[in-house]
């Protein structure tokens, strides 16, 4: 295999393959990307058995080949070469090496053969369409705050991908939870989409997604089975298992007949609860809304730490409310709102709490309360 290729198109494409790689493997083939280069391009793919990436670049190939070296050794050396440098990637399997040239620098990486490099298996994929990916990017975005990290839940640790019904009719919908607070995201359903598998697509797999999907403009292939989910651009494919269990019945814990209803300036505050939550301890971090006609006051009273208090103007009618939460909880919520308000929807201290942005019902929050 021999083939020369820019150094920035070769350091995007490596980015995405060396982040999938375990740092720590027993099983050496695994630390390693698999490079093949044909034609007129080359393609570098990374597993860690649970997820594949394939990330696809031009090059200009003198001689067609596949070989594997170490993903994270490989990418190192590319990001500290010269900006704008050739790099051409030759490989000798008479010493069993693969030799790295960029103007006056020369590298040597040990490979290993690429036969021993699993490729994860295709699946038959029951379900294919065509979503944008900046409405993926807001499901997957907005819900991820809420999955769990505790391993005993596994079927939490991940975001539910399914098909369901909303207000305006069939919505592909995201949902995570982690017991203590909820997210439901909802974006139009895409065409083709409508008889597929619900799937819980793991942690891993979610913040290695964000990097398909930075271009607004981008169109992304989504193929879905009952073991497997599968994104796609013409660049980069990123294959990934999804978690074998069921996801709870999330329409149970989301309140229906929350009345009394707050609206705040979201960003004003998640500033004050940040404020306030400064002398709170951090293994309680509770915050205390005391609700008024049209007043706010946030409160922390820490014993061994000190107190805080602060007011906001709101909009709020209904009678007289305390209210306790998980400060950390309350900031990542209000962090989600794009829109200047945030509506808050309250039944009683002990009873979930459901917030959304201003009327939009496409994507709402449940968080439950703390004593204080």
């Amino acid at each position: 295999m021999k083939l020369s290729i820019e150094r920035g198109t070769l350091l995007k494409a490596l980015a995405q393959a060396q982040s999938v790689v375990e740092r720590r493997n027993t099983i050496p083939i695994l630390a390693n990307v698999l490079i093949e280069a044909e034609g007129a391009q080359v393609s570098f793919r990374a597993t860690d058995l649970d997820i594949e990436v394939v990330d696809r670049a031009p090059a200009m190939v003198e001689r067609p080949g596949a070989t594997t070296v170490s993903a994270v050794m490989l990418h190192e050396i590319v990001r500290k070469l010269p900006d704008g440098a050739l790099v051409n990637l030759t490989e000798d399997p008479a010493s069993g090496r693969l030799s790295i040239m960029a103007g006056r620098s020369s590298f040597s990486l040990a490979t290993l053969p690429k036969e021993d490099f699993p490729v994860m298996a295709t699946s038959e994929y029951s379900s294919n369409f065509s979503a944008k990916a900046s409405d993926l990017r807001r499901l997957f975005d907005k819900a991820k705050f809420a999955i769990s990290t505790e391993e005993t839940r596994y079927y939490l640790n991940g975001v539910y991908l399914h098909v369901s019904t909303g207000e305006e009719g069939q919505v592909l919908r995201a949902v995570a939870t982690d017991g203590h607070r909820l997210a439901r995201i909802d974006t139009p359903l895409p065409e083709g989409a409508t008889g597929m598998p619900g799937v819980i697509v793991p942690r891993k797999t979610v913040n290695e997604l964000r990097k398909l999907l930075d271009d607004d403009e981008a169109t992304i292939a989504v193929s879905v089975s009952e073991t497997k989910i599968r994104f796609a651009t013409p660049a980069i494919t990123l294959t990934s298992k999804v978690i074998d269990g069921t996801f709870p019945d999330y329409t149970r814990v989301i309140p229906t007949g929350n009345t009394r209803r707050l609206e705040v300036d979201a960003s004003e505050f998640a500033k004050a609860v940040d404020r306030v939550a400064t002398v709170s301890s951090e293994r309680s971090r509770a915050v205390k809304l005391s609700l008024d006609e049209d007043r706010l006051i946030l409160s922390v009273n820490a014993p061994d730490s000190g107190a805080a208090e602060e007011e906001l103007a709101v909009a709020y009618s209904d009678e007289r409310l305390e209210i306790g939460f998980n400060a950390k909880y309350l900031l990542e919520i209000a962090s989600q709102v794009d829109r200047e308000n945030a509506v808050f929807l309250f039944n009683s201290s002990g009873d979930p709490t459901l917030m959304r942005e201003g009327n939009d019902t496409s994507a709402i929050y449940v968080v439950m309360p703390m004593r204080v």
